[in-house]
């Protein structure tokens, strides 16, 4: 079982849509997986339409150690794609794990109980640096930061997430190494040279960094990500055709690179997926998603 957090200390940079449209890319590959809500708000709990809603969510599993997933893991729509929903709504969670002796590594020792269910574990995270987060990017073998092309947003991730990796360091003490960190230049304007040349100087500035890299996968500024979501949709599903005169490729083309990119031991079943709704490309699925 793969487990990919994204996260970034700054919010509005798409670590949301990030989530659920790489978990919905994946499982209409017919992969299963599991989206995880580590939000105090709530975004990717109500992306998607529930067709069986869990009684807990991430409060049981964090504060009783609950792990039945009845108790914990609702379906969504999309078939292969689960959820545990954020129910921390008075942010106890944080002050719990903060004063708890294991609360770092709590969602560490907790998911292996689901290995056997699901191929791909994603966290979305809050855009906060919390105890929470370092949770999260410890149990973790992969980060993603999606960050904008903008200045003020290389500063901010030069500050607030690197700065949180340096600081779990220690945690290699413990036989725990720091996840690998992919960075994500997200809503990209094709058009923009200020855009392209904050790109460039972003890869410029990581390039042989231990640790981080930045994505070849670039995810354009386009209004099929806002429409999707609108509809409750991966965005593959709303547009899997490059619209006549636009130079940034189709949302389908976008999430198979970025799947791809990630996670290249299933490029033959992301390579499948086309997005239509007469043929979705669910290899492998059972038609339930959850217990293949």
């Amino acid at each position: 079982m793969q487990v990919v957090s994204i996260i970034s200390t700054k919010g509005g940079v798409g670590k949301t849509t990030t989530a659920a449209n790489l978990g919905g890319f994946v499982a209409d590959a017919g992969l299963r997986v599991l989206l995880v809500d580590l939000d105090v708000q709530p975004t990717l709990s109500s992306y998607f339409t529930l067709d069986r809603r869990a009684p807990g969510g991430i409060y049981e599993l964090l504060a009783f150690n609950e792990q039945r997933d009845a108790q914990l893991v609702s379906s969504t729509g999309i078939a292969g794609l689960d959820l545990v929903l954020s129910n921390d709504d008075k942010g106890q969670l944080n002050t719990l794990l903060l004063h708890a002796p294991d609360g770092r590594l709590r969602l560490r020792h907790l998911l292996p109980a689901l290995a056997p269910f699901y191929d791909l574990v994603l966290i979305d995270t809050q855009g906060a640096r919390s105890v929470l987060l370092e949770m999260a990017v410890l149990a973790s073998n992969l980060t993603i930061s999606p960050v904008t092309p903008e200045i003020l947003a290389a500063r901010e991730l030069r500050r607030g997430t690197l700065q949180l990796f340096e600081d779990i360091r220690p945690y290699r003490h413990l036989g725990i190494d720091p996840p690998p960190l992919h960075l994500l230049i997200n809503r990209v304007h094709p058009v923009s040279s200020n855009a392209r040349l904050i790109q460039q100087t972003l890869r410029q500035m990581f390039q042989g960094q231990t640790g981080v890299r930045v994505l070849a996968t670039g995810v354009p500024a386009i209004e099929a990500y806002p429409r999707a979501a609108t509809r409750g949709l991966p965005v593959h599903r709303v547009e899997y055709r490059q619209p006549v005169g636009r130079n940034a490729p189709a949302a389908l083309d976008t999430m198979r690179a970025l799947a791809g990119e990630l996670f290249p031991q299933w490029r033959a079943l992301f390579a499948q997926v086309t997005g239509r709704p007469d043929a979705r490309g669910m290899a492998g699925s059972d038609g339930h998603g959850k217990r293949a």
